[in-house]
């Protein structure tokens, strides 16, 4: 049996985040990925066991890698506003830069590959940003309605801005991101 490869599985999750910005989490196939991944099918089998496994390892490494950056910087005892915008802008570049893990990551969200485990996981991933809003909610910052869909709210309005940039080849400029915030914050404000 062959050993695995830790920069196999890298190259693998590249192949895999590359045809999901092409064609999709649903249209890829093991053979497409171990295509992509200039290896041969069998040996894409040897790390994982199928798409789904692959799949959940991937946004596993992903949301944690994501997260760990959205709090970089993020002061706590400053005001809310100001801690929000260090925590919106970094999610903002973070994605922008990671774009095809963004992709990704949005695609699995509303997709039948992720497990039950991969879930539970994510939503322990998002207790600091759950978190984040409770507080605006008890500082009366923000409005007083159900956190999730204020937490849907702000990463829509990134994801939109991304995608905008992207597909209409549009950079990000410090203005477009502070008109963005303004957008959002307004949007959310008590």
């Amino acid at each position: 049996m062959k050993q695995k490869n830790d920069s196999k599985e890298s190259v693998i999750f590249s192949a895999t985040l590359k045809l999901v910005v092409e064609i999709g989490v649903a249209g890829i196939t093991m053979r497409h990925i171990a295509k992509e991944a200039n290896m041969a099918t069998g040996t894409l089998y040897i790390y994982f066991k199928d798409k789904e496994t692959l799949i959940n390892s991937l946004y596993q490494s992903c949301r944690e890698a994501s997260v760990k950056t959205y709090f970089e910087g993020y002061d706590p005892q400053a005001p809310f506003k100001k801690g929000f915008f260090v925590i919106w802008h970094n999610i903002l570049t973070y994605r922008t830069n990671n774009f095809k893990e963004s992709v990704f990551m949005e695609q699995c969200y509303h997709s039948p590959f992720i497990s039950e485990s991969t879930k539970k996981m994510m939503l322990h991933t998002l207790n600091p940003l759950i978190q984040l809003i409770e507080r605006g909610k008890e500082e009366g910052l923000l409005k007083n309605m159900d956190t999730f869909l204020l937490l849907i709210f702000m990463m829509g309005s990134i994801t939109e801005v991304i995608k905008y940039s992207k597909y209409s080849n549009h950079v990000i400029t410090p203005q477009m991101a502070e008109e963005a915030f303004t957008i959002c914050w307004d949007g959310l404000k008590a």
